[in-house]
């Protein structure tokens, strides 16, 4: 039976669906009459979680070096603790109480005893103890853990939801696709796939009511429709519809090493969309002429601490050394809205993408801001770096970054340690009132990215992680086209450079009109890269600059797509 969601990241994936859903770990006290079974349920509990964190360490090692990997040595000789887990028998013993209760009264103690020490590295091995008690209670209690990491077999994931490091973490060898019951096309999961080049369906509402554990599970990532346990005709039909894909994929690989350019010469540049250092990779296969976005809220996600500036250098210095020289775009941590840190925290908030988020949130905490800053001027020395501050909505903003970025420049001058001299400073215009001011702003930045997501989500007042009011977020809306084309032409005019990162700079509809506004970079997952460079080289620049006089003055989103269409005879 057809079932339908939103279509997130388009291709086939076929597979046994693996449901990832979470466990309640509430503990109720119970009496035992033979402590011996509990022991017994607690060895094996500590024993699987060991050989799992030992697999998570490997992976680490693999992906994110020895530094990273260490943090997992600590959680398994926390598990070998001779007086932490010899209290746990000790109490299932004495007392006779299940295996889990003697378990969680002990860890307990001992997350309160390292909290009340005074040696901030000590504190913070209370959430170490935390994260390794519960994986030892979901395997004392029968439960499966779900660690996207450790999947070792062809699946296709089942969520409620997936946050963005859980997205970011899956092991992509065996990951085929997801679905997910609630989220939008560019929701942060939605654009994790795409730059993981994984087939996904978002919005579907019930996808982990309906499916089962083993089910096997059809997705098309660019209709949205799903099928459970599908026959097969309509596997037959899905699997000639990839095998087309496939063809069209390697029927781009004539434009790889092409410029970008237009048939009468008008050059663009064609960079991609990252979210971790392995995703470097993805842009090398794909030809990207540089790094438009490097999302480094990733480097801070999927951990239980903040991560030290030297993490943080290590991270940023991989992805700039393997650019060969290659700009790259980083930018500073843009976390709120759909994207939160356990360690830092964030109140909650009836609006959280209208609050305190991002830029917002680094220059009220300005030692997590001056961390970051001082990382990134480090890393400078390994590659061509700009830094670009998100969510800016005033010229005080960026003038308050720029303060405080100096002051790490100073410090680390003070310190005679070394960073580039020449780093391109720029913004994400993503609200309303940062792109009608952009001409204001040069005296203060060398760039602007356009980040289409939000953009659309504020100017058009839809949330965009909402499903149901998933058709009022259109990229066709005429007065968001006219906010576009005014941002660019006004950065056009000061002498920055005019980029775009959001989903809409690779839309085939769409690419015309901004190459016509005089868009200069087009940032975006890498697998699209080549064919927008097809698209780009079919094109006459003067003719995209009469389209978008055509598309200026229309007055509805109708209008809009029926010009667009007109111009490429669809």
């Amino acid at each position: 039976m057809e079932r339908l969601g939103l279509g997130a990241s388009e291709g086939i994936a076929y597979g046994k669906a693996y449901l990832f859903v979470g466990h309640d770990l509430e503990v109720v006290e119970r009496k035992v009459a033979q402590p011996e079974a509990e022991l017994k349920k607690l060895g094996q509990a500590l024993e699987t979680s060991i050989l799992e964190l030992e697999k998570i360490r490997t992976i680490t090692l693999e992906s994110l070096g020895e530094e990273k990997a260490q943090i997992f040595d600590s959680h398994i000789m926390l598990l070998q603790d001779p007086e932490w887990i010899g209290q746990v028998q000790t109490q299932i013993n004495e007392q006779k109480i299940c295996a889990e209760s003697a378990f969680v009264n002990v860890s307990q103690q001992f997350v309160a005893m390292f909290e009340s020490m005074e040696d901030d590295y000590m504190k913070e091995r209370a959430a170490d103890i935390r994260d390794v008690s519960d994986r030892v209670l979901s395997h004392i209690l029968g439960f499966k853990i779900h660690d996207l990491s450790l999947i070792d077999e062809e699946v296709v994931i089942v969520a409620r939801d997936l946050t963005p490091s859980q997205t970011a973490t899956m092991n992509k060898k065996k990951v085929l696709g997801f679905i997910t019951d609630i989220g939008g096309k560019t929701s942060h999961s939605a654009i994790m796939a795409r730059t993981l080049g994984i087939p996904a369906i978002v919005g579907t509402e019930h996808a982990t009511q309906s499916i089962n554990e083993g089910d096997k599970i059809l997705i098309d990532g660019e209709t949205g429709q799903y099928w459970i346990n599908p026959d097969s005709k309509t596997l037959e039909k899905a699997l000639l519809k990839q095998k087309e894909l496939d063809q069209k994929r390697k029927e781009l690989e004539v434009f790889r090493g092409l410029s970008s350019e237009t048939i009468d010469h008008y050059k663009v540049e064609l960079a991609g969309n990252i979210g971790t250092p392995n995703d470097v990779d993805s842009l090398i296969e794909n030809d990207a002429e540089a790094v438009g976005l490097y999302r480094t809220e990733f480097v801070f996600m999927d951990r239980k601490t903040m991560p030290t500036e030297d993490e943080q250098f290590e991270a940023y210095s991989k992805v700039l050394s393997s650019l060969n020289g290659k700009f790259c775009i980083i930018r500073t941590l843009d976390i709120g809205g759909d994207k939160k840190l356990p360690y830092l925290h964030v109140p909650e908030e009836e609006n959280p993408f209208l609050g305190y988020r991002a830029i917002r949130i680094c220059l009220d905490d300005v030692e997590l801001f001056k961390t970051q800053l001082r990382a990134l001027l480090r890393a400078s020395v390994h590659g061509h770096l700009g830094i670009m501050f998100p969510m800016i909505s005033s010229y005080e903003e960026i003038a308050q970054a720029k303060v405080i970025l100096k002051e790490c420049q100073e410090e680390l001058t003070h310190k005679s340690i070394s960073f580039a001299k020449d780093i391109k400073i720029g913004i994400m215009i993503e609200i309303p009132s940062a792109a009608m001011m952009v001409d204001t702003y040069a005296e203060l930045i060398d760039f602007i990215s356009i980040g289409t997501n939000d953009l659309t989500q504020y100017t058009c007042a839809v949330d965009r992680m909402n499903g149901k009011i998933e058709k009022l977020y259109n990229p066709y809306n005429p007065g968001l086209l006219r906010l576009i084309h005014l941002a660019i032409t006004k950065a056009n005019e000061a002498g920055l450079k005019s980029a775009m990162c959001g989903s809409m700079s690779h839309m085939p509809l769409i690419v015309p009109f901004l190459v016509g506004c005089g868009l200069q970079e087009f940032s975006m997952s890498p697998s699209h890269i080549l064919g927008s460079r097809k698209l780009i080289r079919s094109l006459n620049f003067k003719d995209c600059q009469n389209l978008v006089s055509k598309v200026l003055s229309c007055r509805t989103s109708e209008e809009v797509q029926s010009q667009l269409k007109s111009f490429q005879g669809l």
